[in-house]
């Protein structure tokens, strides 16, 4: 590849897997131009390991982190980049050419953005596990804006943990919205796929990243992404509503657990309980609720801190 490609890490207290992401990192058979890392105050030994591995360092304040924000701040850090990779301090290269395998999906013209398989953590539960073969399936695919009769809102998946974007198309859609309280990377897919941009999906490049989330957890992660859909109606309008995926997840995880670990299954029902009631809860009544109580909801508390208007996302539509 020709373009001079950037690699952007944000961390946070990265802890005993990082010695191992860097050790994967170190054996990918292609390596990006500049290796980004912007930490957020770590206090244990991240910064000093990704400084001996190669990597340049941005330390922000941990309250100056957001998701959108902070990735927009590394995509103008690295000014040169004609194809911006991200990863999380969680998800582990799966095999050396994880990168290289990534990066060949722009060799199409026609793909603003790119992201790689996510294979559950050796020690993965059950549930956490199956949410990763759910929505990372084995085969690739190239998405167009025509496909979202098939794929509906899935048509704008993405995720941040293992993806790569091509500057044109990133900053073409004004890049990151710097204020979000989730889902950036959902955001711009949809606009970019509004621009006439292809996302493809790379089952063969692949990471170990998975979460095997508490009750509490669960609620309070729907919570926020019925808070992202509320400030963002366009994005359902476009492409359609959550709900048919939704029960779709459902059912697949009920036969999965029912074949592989059926214990599990009243805990899964709980679960699905707990997202659908944070979903709702943060879709349509966060604006009308205190701060506080917003907060308590929700498991990205610092977005609340500056939370925006109702209407500021909705401008960018």
């Amino acid at each position: 590849m020709n373009k001079k490609v950037g690699l952007i890490v944000p961390t946070l207290n990265a802890g005993e897997l990082w010695e191992s992401w860097l050790q994967a990192f170190a054996a990918q058979t292609v390596k990006p131009d500049y290796w980004l890392l912007i930490d957020s105050s770590s206090a244990d030994h991240t910064v000093a390991l990704a400084r001996d591995a190669g990597f340049d360092v941005e330390v922000i304040a941990k309250s100056e982190f957001n998701h959108g924000g902070t990735r927009q701040f590394g995509v103008n850090r690295l000014a040169d980049a004609d194809i911006l990779v991200f990863l999380t301090q969680d998800a582990l290269l799966a095999a050396p050419d994880a990168i290289e395998k990534l990066l060949a999906a722009f060799t199409d013209d026609s793909v603003g953005a790119a992201y790689g398989r996510q294979l559950p953590h050796r020690n993965a539960g059950p549930i956490g596990a199956h949410a990763r073969l759910f929505n990372y399936p084995p085969q690739s695919q190239v998405r167009s804006l025509q496909d979202k009769v098939q794929f509906g809102i899935k048509t704008a998946f993405i995720s941040n943990s293992f993806a790569a974007y091509r500057r044109s198309a990133l900053m073409g859609v004004g890049g990151f919205p710097v204020n979000t309280i989730m889902n950036e990377d959902t955001f711009v897919v949809g606009k970019m796929l509004l621009n006439g941009w292809k996302v493809a999906y790379c089952g063969d490049a692949a990471v170990f990243h998975s979460h095997d989330y508490g009750f509490v957890d669960e609620f309070k992660r729907y919570f926020d992404i019925g808070v992202f859909h509320a400030h963002t109606p366009w994005l359902q309008q476009t492409f359609g509503g959550a709900s048919g995926e939704g029960r779709r997840f459902v059912v697949s995880e009920l036969k999965y657990l029912l074949k592989n670990a059926p214990w599990l299954l009243p805990s899964a029902c709980l679960r699905t309980g707990l997202k659908w009631l944070g979903y709702k809860m943060g879709g349509r009544m966060h604006a009308r609720m205190p701060q506080s109580l917003n907060r308590r909801f929700s498991l990205h508390k610092a977005y609340w801190a500056g939370a925006i208007s109702e209407n500021s996302l909705n401008g960018r539509s």
